[in-house]
């Protein structure tokens, strides 16, 4: 676009006098057209860089000859700049700094770094004015050269303050260095063209110098060190100033000390910390100095600034915030201001923080540092729709591309926009629009949009609701002010039958000791939450045990108060409770032991999702990439997370008849296999990290890891239950020697002993997030007594040379889950061998008989008590025995019949193979699939496998007389 007329003749003026200076310096201006025309238009709209080309001719030719100019620094080309400029500086005697006896030669070391600064932002304002630079670019350059200087100027100052007063040491004796922390702009690599930079310093830990005469403490040696760097940058001499040093956000902001040890700033922010620092924090990054140590800083302090749970009881702090920012806008009327303005930037950097803060300790991903990346993972995880994504990183990168056009005119920190026409054609133009009234209209409509994304954030819980339990008496119900026959009254009216019942539940919460010793405000929030319980609740099929179950959550999660405020400010929340608690106690009871749950019922949609296998092992692979191989417990609650969150939407689509038996089975055994899958990956990794990769006979490494995970029961017959066990077996190829390759290497075999051990670990320890599973080994060869982990050879002999009948029923069931494909495949062979083997009829049908009579005998219930759907005859057990019996006995002639190892396939096999008749057959399946039903709702309400003898009679007197035709 060209340039206005007006405009254009003023950069012609500004190109001649550049001209002019260049010729008196004995120096030949650029006469290529494209360049001079680039020039020109920078010019137009900045008098920092042409006042400072005119100034200093010779730097912008230094810069286009070195093609500076033109191209992106690679990374430290910022710090060889920076010492180029200071070679005096550089010497290792620092008495030759200056004068001996003297100070710290500031006068020569600032003109000397405020030169470099001018070069550089010189060259940043051009690419940025001139097209060569993106946004992205600008501020990362802008960020990488104050890092630079802080980092130079750090080491000079360092080293000079050592010589002087002494190195400050720690408790062991080594030197200790500071830690530079950058916080805002600076920090998440946004800085803009003026803008100051908010620097926290640190220290590891309390001491003294040492080297020196006159030792002092540490605290006053980085003191000293601290403020004459802030001097340096800060300073404004006849050549300005480097950069604006803010020091508002540190511990006790502008009257706390101006560096702290890590101890003493961790207790800060325990025991002082605010919400509005964890919200500066979010940013906080290692500018320079000691990175180790700054890392070690930031990581110490991520349980102040993310919480390991949905932080929902930051919202009144974070409305407060909104509050404060909605009244500064009126009070100071910035309605001109793109940065604190309504629509300005602040609101967009707050719409993404607020869910940081609330979000980023059960989403790691959101722990990023820049505000458009953040945008990005919110919409990746449907936290914000993609049309809201884009609008506001749309604005952003429109207000910060007006913000750096603003500052770069004449250096200067501003966000106002002018009021003079011709600057606000110069902004204009400057961002490629016609003129004022083209860009006015599109900064509105942008300002618009952040601004009304803005006022939708964290309201709060409507008024009219409070005002409709103060109707009903609801309210007064709950605190007890209103007399028993009215409370009883409103009650019923709210739709509890039992309303004596209700009202000694209330009771019986109100006295709980939780929920006396709550603090003032968690007693408000739960005052607030209670008279919706109890409407939604009476709203509810089964009102009475509704609000029981609910109760009973509130019991357990209510000293969290957090979580309060998640059911006060998400009424969508409550309405599953009530939901689910009216169709399964087992799912509140499963909430109340999990109830980090209850952030996933704020999405419908995800709720209701059941992913498929593939789709587990991607979420399983993706949530634990971030886990450092060493950090076994956190590895355990990210699976135990993953477990819970994936069940948690398996039991909502089954309660709400959106999955049928099978298929919730189906997913329950996929969930367990990823996690097997997950551990085995993670144990032979980590043995192999320690002591090598294990050998085969053969004498070579195993190229995949040897070992195999066999499921037994009702993993291997695909019928897993929510709260089932897992009967597993491990095999492991024959090892040769020592493992190879590892530091400290160990005995093949006892590789795989170790492997066994340690998933079985895994699987079963407790860890704040809950456990993976019960885990039973029994089926072992020789059960208990026998080796945790059986060599595939030694399996295969004692299965068919000296198991029981009963350990062949139970290879019926068994499926190999994850683990070396050759050892996988090993075993399916196996079993079919076993399977297929003749048996002579008469023992096989002894045999099974007498097991079935063991187990009733041991576990049948009380025919007088009901019809017990597993153990009792004509129950779930004789099914299995039978359809196990008939693989037995008619594999060796139909060897279709080894390919199942669940129930209904199985019988389904019979009857294509002509052992069962299909109207046998078909009696059999839906006997069990009715049994299995019954007793998977009754599970879900915590109730034993038992249901009244009239339920079943017909099926059940089948299933007897079948049993008696088969077995006898």
């Amino acid at each position: 676009m060209d340039l206005p007329r007006s405009m254009a003749q003023t950069a012609d003026q500004k190109w001649q006098h550049y001209c002019a200076g260049a010729a008196e310096a004995g120096l030949q201006p650029p006469d290529d057209p494209e360049t001079v025309d680039a020039f020109k238009r920078v010019f137009a709209f900045s008098d920092f860089v042409s006042g400072q080309c005119i100034r200093f001719p010779e730097m912008i030719l230094e810069m286009l000859s070195s093609g500076d100019i033109r191209r992106k620094y690679p990374p430290g080309r910022y710090r060889e700049k920076i010492d180029n400029c200071l070679p005096g500086f550089l010497k290792d005697d620092t008495r030759e700094w200056g004068v001996p006896g003297t100070g710290f030669p500031m006068p020569v070391f600032q003109k000397k770094l405020r030169t470099v600064r001018r070069r550089e932002m010189v060259r940043i304002v051009f690419r940025d004015l001139s097209g060569l630079a993106t946004l992205e670019e600008t501020m990362a350059e802008l960020s990488a050269f104050a890092d630079a200087c802080l980092d130079r100027t750090l080491k000079h100052l360092y080293r000079w303050h050592c010589a002087r007063y002494g190195t400050p040491v720690g408790s062991n004796g080594n030197p200790q260095q500071l830690v530079i922390l950058a916080m805002g702009k600076l920090g998440a690599r946004e800085l803009n063209v003026s803008s100051d930079i908010d620097l926290i310093f640190a220290y590891p830990e309390a001491g003294a110098t040492r080297d020196t005469e006159t030792p002092s403490s540490n605290e006053e040696f980085f003191t000293r060190l601290c403020r004459h760097l802030i001097q340096l940058f800060s300073m404004t001499t006849a050549d300005g100033r480097v950069f604006r040093v803010d020091m508002g956000l540190r511990p006790f902001g502008e009257s706390g000390p101006v560096v702290m040890n890590f101890e003493a700033m961790e207790n800060y922010y325990q025991t002082q910390g605010r919400e509005w620092e964890r919200y500066a924090w979010i940013k906080a990054r290692v500018a320079a100095g000691d990175k180790s140590e700054g890392y070690r800083l930031i990581g110490s302090l991520k349980p102040f600034i993310y919480r390991r749970y949905l932080d929902y009881g930051v919202f009144d702090a974070l409305r407060e915030m909104k509050q404060k920012i909605s009244s500064e806008v009126l009070k100071k009327k910035m309605a001109g201001n793109i940065k604190l303005g309504a629509g300005g930037i602040r609101e967009i950097e707050f719409f993404g923080q607020m869910f940081q803060l609330i979000r980023g300790g059960v989403i790691p991903e959101l722990q990023q540092r820049r505000i458009l990346k953040v945008m990005q993972i919110l919409a990746e995880k449907g936290i914000i729709t993609k049309e809201a994504m884009d609008a506001l990183i749309s604005a952003y990168r429109f207000l910060r591309n007006t913000e750096n056009r603003l500052q770069a005119f004449s250096d200067r920190q501003t966000h106002d926009l002018p009021i003079d026409p011709d600057q606000r054609n110069r902004l204009a133009v400057s961002m490629n629009f016609p003129g004022w009234e083209a860009f006015e209209a599109e900064l509105g409509r942008h300002m618009s949009t952040v601004h009304d994304h803005f006022k939708r954030l964290l309201k709060a819980p409507g008024k009219e609701d409070e005002n409709d339990h103060l109707k009903t008496g609801l309210s007064g119900v709950w605190l007890g002010t209103t007399e028993k026959e009215t409370a009883l009254k409103r009650l019923k009216d709210a739709g509890y039958d039992e309303a004596g019942a209700a009202l000694s539940l209330l009771k019986s919460l109100k006295d709980a000791p939780a929920t006396r010793a709550l603090s003032t405000e968690g007693r408000k929030r739960l005052d607030q939450l209670m008279p919706r319980v109890i409407k939604a609740a009476g709203s509810a099929k089964t009102p009475g045990p509704v609000l029981n179950r609910i109760t009973d959550l509130i019991k357990t999660i209510q000293q969290r108060t957090s979580y309060l405020a998640l059911l006060l400010e998400n009424t969508g929340v409550l309405s599953h409770l009530v939901r689910f608690s009216d169709a399964s106690s087992w799912l509140i009871s499963f909430m109340a032991r999990h109830p980090v749950l209850l952030d996933e019922l704020l999405d419908s949609h995800t709720l209701y999702q059941t992913p498929e296998k593939k789709d587990l092992e991607t979420a399983a692979r993706r949530r634990l990439s971030r886990i450092e191989m060493n950090d076994l417990e956190l590895f355990i609650e990210e699976l135990c997370i993953f477990k819970q969150v994936n069940t948690l939407r398996v039991a909502a689509a089954d309660v709400s008849g959106m999955l049928p038996l099978m298929k919730v089975s189906d997913r329950l055994s996929w969930i367990a296999e990823t996690i097997l899958d997950q551990v085995l990956a993670y144990v032979r990794n980590d043995l192999v990290r320690k002591h090598g990769t294990p050998i085969c006979r053969s004498g070579e490494c195993l190229p995949e890891s040897g070992f195999a995970i066999i499921a037994y029961g009702k993993l291997g017959g695909l019928e897993l239950g929510y709260d089932s066990d897992l009967d597993l077996v491990f095999l492991h190829e024959q090892g040769q020697g020592p493992t190879r390759g590892g530091p400290r290497p160990i005995d093949t075999d006892q590789f795989f002993a170790r492997m066994g051990q340690r998933i079985v670990h895994i699987l079963t320890a407790h860890t704040r997030a809950g456990k993976l599973y019960e885990t039973d080994m029994r089926l072992r060869p020789s059960g208990s007594s026998g080796p945790l982990v059986s060599k595939i050879d030694a399996f295969r002999r004692y299965q068919l040379s000296e198991a029981w009948t009963w350990e062949h029923q139970a290879i019926v069931r068994a499926r190999a889950i994850c683990g070396d494909p050759e050892l996988v495949k090993g075993f399916e062979t196996l079993r079919r061998d076993v399977l297929v083997r003749p048996r002579e009829e008469k023992t096989l049908l002894k045999e099974v008989s007498e097991m079935r009579a063991r187990l009733r005998q041991e576990h049948g219930a009380n025919l007088k008590e009901g019809f017990h759907l597993k153990q009792d005859p004509g129950g779930m057990v004789d099914i299995e025995f039978l359809s196990q019996y008939l693989v037995l006995q008619k594999s060796q002639v139909h060897d279709a019949l080894a390919r199942w190892s669940d129930n209904v396939r199985i019988l389904e096999s019979l009857t294509h193979a002509g052992v069962l008749d299909p109207d046998t057959a078909l009696t059999l399946k839906q006997a069990y699939l009715a049994y299995r039903l019954a007793a998977h709702r009754l599970s879900l309400q915590e109730k034993p496998a038992m249901v009244p003898r009239e339920r079943f009679p017909e099926l059940q007197k089948t299933v007897v007389n079948i049993w008696k035709q088969i077995i006898g």
